[in-house]
């Protein structure tokens, strides 16, 4: 409400501009019929008609909205939509004027000729704005020389925008591989030639700017450009796709420049919308570590499919205020609960499902920290382990339908602690699954940018503070993904799961931390090894060169989503396991480290760490058959 009365307030001086185009429309529509003057014997149905539509239509343009158009986007609906305030404002004033008079001395032509004169005056006179902000902004000597990569809808809609507001670009054409866009012009730019050409154009057109408007393109043929355009010496920026920028509710593009999302080149996700919806729509749903990077996106996007409740659980009570927050601002029809507690205390936990009965379960509570949890394995141990059972065990108890746990690639081979305790996690749910009646199963994945206390943080404040930017190893990699992108995988997976399965996402190709500091240097517009150094400070206890996502001897089997495999059933000795889980929970309490150590790899044969190599496997072993999805 607010916002339209500003805009009101911004075009009020158009009324009275109005109610001159109205008399004036009025009086041309006689002059025309009447071949100059108005006979003696149609003056006061003249003077009459002038009144009331001095008086009524200005009246019906206003209540028609037509005063909150902005006509710098401007399109057929708008024309039409004056013609249909204009044509009823006409149609009223007519009859009114009509009855006023007693139907004498009023001509039938001059209803037509006041409405085509006022459609057509009042036409130019809101296209003028327009025209005027595109005769000043579509090309100036200040704005950059630029190219838009992509002639379709994305393209057409920058090049319109910059004639519309001083966005800095001064368009010199496209480039685009559709054959049958060569050689032809859009709204005036000519499409210059394809792709691959970019490096001659540069050349060529003396070009200062490149814009990507490609969404349907490939994310590798997107990242060569990019890295082309550095090589050139251009500024590069992005387009978001149209739904995307439908979504933001803001007429403006919002070009943006390049970031390492961009430079990592993932493919845009597919999401099945109806899968998801049917296990979460209208359904309660829990979220432990609502306040953590993965819980609280989960929790962002359970918010978009109309789940009857969301239960933020977390035990760190500002994100959990946070997130609460956000999403109360953001959906305040959606009903909350933050509740503040720790998947360690079995009471705690078995109340909270006792009262709020959630029917879905994403746990995203954990210790992730690699250096501090070799610190801390007793605590790696109670949380991430022990805390795991809890909650599993609370929702088989009472009856959850979907249990989705969040685990790591560190849990493949683990040379950490960290690991090993979330692959043990692992074991317990899958345990738990196969005598549940609840859909358990387990998303696995790597790292994900800019999550608290990943490298992207630490990176960005080093380069704050002049650097250096510190790396453990040149040829360390990991794989990584964005967090929305994980985490709308992981509802993706979590609607697959039939009970006992661990899906693993597709993290794409491994890269290395040393290309990702460097292009976050770039990125922050400094030259890698001159402005900022990187300085290489070893490998820190527990951790691994690269990482896996597969344990040898799971196997993988394909699903209907290109993103997601689900990896081999493991058989599970349950009595094994839950005498082999006691040793290790009194180990922790005893603050025995060796023993939890000894322990963990009792129930992690694969867990190597200094001085203990890796054991066989007495707890699982691989099931015959595929997993049961």
């Amino acid at each position: 409400m607010m916002r339209k009365v500003r805009i009101l307030r911004k075009r009020i001086f158009l009324i009275p501009v109005d109610v001159f185009i109205v008399g004036l429309s009025f009086c041309l529509a006689h002059l025309v019929r009447f071949e100059g003057a108005v006979p003696p014997e149609f003056r006061d149905s003249f003077l009459t008609g002038l009144a009331v539509v001095l008086l009524v239509k200005p009246g019906v343009f206003f209540v028609s909205g037509f005063y909150r158009r902005l006509w710098r986007y401007a399109s057929i609906y708008d024309v039409i939509q004056v013609l249909k305030a204009v044509s009823i404002a006409s149609v009223i004033s007519t009859l009114l004027t009509l009855t006023l008079t007693y139907f004498q001395g009023y001509s039938r032509s001059i209803l037509f000729l006041d409405w085509l004169f006022l459609s057509v005056l009042l036409l130019v006179r809101s296209l003028a704005w327009r025209l005027a902000r595109e005769a000043r902004y579509g090309q100036t000597d200040e704005a950059d020389r630029t190219l838009i990569l992509g002639a379709g809808a994305s393209g057409r809609m920058l090049l319109q925008e910059t004639r519309r507001g001083p966005l800095g670009m001064q368009i010199l054409g496209f480039l685009d591989d559709n054959p049958s866009k060569a050689g032809v012009s859009i709204l005036g730019a000519p499409v210059l030639g394809g792709i691959s050409e970019l490096r001659q154009m540069v050349g060529r057109y003396r070009v200062e700017r490149v814009v990507i408007a490609l969404p349907s393109q490939s994310a590798k043929r997107i990242r060569e450009s990019i890295f082309l355009c550095r090589e050139l010496g251009v500024r590069v920026q992005r387009l978001p796709a149209i739904e995307d920028m439908l979504q933001s509710g803001e007429p403006a593009m919002q070009v943006r420049d390049v970031d390492l999302e961009d430079l990592l080149g993932r493919e845009p996700v597919r999401i099945d919308m109806d899968g998801i919806r049917r296990y979460i729509t209208g359904k309660r749903v829990l979220v432990t570590g609502a306040g953590g990077s993965i819980g609280s996106e989960i929790c962002r996007q359970l918010a978009h499919f109309d789940p009857r409740k969301i239960i933020l659980f977390d035990n760190a009570e500002t994100p959990l205020f946070h997130i609460e927050q956000e999403l109360s601002g953001a959906h305040p029809r959606l009903p909350l609960s933050a509740v503040l507690g720790d998947i360690r205390f079995r009471a705690r936990v078995d109340a909270i499902f006792d009262e709020h009965a959630p029917q879905v379960v994403f746990h995203a509570a954990a210790f992730k920290h690699v250096p501090m949890l070799e610190k801390n394995p007793a605590e790696a141990v109670n949380n991430n382990v022990r805390g795991t059972q809890i909650v599993a065990e609370a929702a088989d108890r009472t009856g959850v339908e979907h249990f989705v746990m969040i685990s790591t690639d560190k849990a493949v081979n683990p040379t950490n602690v960290m690991g090993a305790s979330k692959r043990v996690a692992e074991l317990a749910v899958q345990s738990l699954a196969r005598r549940s009646r609840t859909h358990f199963v387990t998303v696995r994945f790597g790292n994900v940018l800019g999550s608290n206390g990943s490298v992207i943080p630490i990176f960005r404040e080093q380069i704050r503070k002049g650097g250096p930017v510190t790396v453990t190893h040149p040829d360390v990699t990991r794989f990584f993904m964005t967090i929305p992108e994980a985490t709308q995988l992981v509802l993706q997976a979590g609607s697959m799961g039939r009970g006992g399965e661990i899906f693993l996402l597709d993290m794409g190709e491994p890269v290395k931390i040393q290309t990702l500091a460097e292009e976050l240097i770039r990125l922050c517009g400094f030259v890698p090894h001159e402005d900022i150094k990187i300085v290489f400070t070893g490998l820190r206890p527990g951790e691994k060169l690269f990482e896996e996502l597969l344990l040898d001897g799971e196997g993988v089997v394909k699903t209907a989503h290109e993103k997601i495999r689900v990896a081999r059933s493991m058989e599970v000795d349950a009595a094994a396991l839950s005498k082999a889980l006691e040793a290790l929970y009194a180990s922790a309490r005893a603050m025995d480290l060796p023993a939890v150590r000894a322990g963990l790899q009792a129930l992690v044969p694969e867990f190597s760490f200094p001085g203990h190599p890796r054991q066989a496997k007495i707890i699982c072993h691989p099931s015959v058959s595929a997993s049961n999805q």
